[in-house]
């Protein structure tokens, strides 16, 4: 689906850029140009993070890269 018509960059794009490193607006800015003309994609971007962050938490916990404390 594209997010940033002006630019025409897509959730996947925005995800495999979250997965390579780029976990902020700012950083997806310099890196695709994401919210760099009008800006209404801004607020679907940060979305798009945060579901890729937080799927990646998900992965790595499950996958035994975390350790329980006790």
């Amino acid at each position: 689906m594209y997010v940033c018509i002006c630019k025409g960059i897509t959730d996947r794009q925005i995800k495999e850029a979250v997965y390579d490193g780029s976990t902020s607006v700012k950083a997806l800015r310099r890196q695709l140009g994401v919210s760099s003309q009008c800006g209404r994609c801004a607020e679907q971007t940060k979305e798009i993070i945060n579901e890729t962050l937080g799927a990646g938490m998900i992965t790595a916990a499950t996958s035994g890269l975390f350790y329980s404390a006790s």
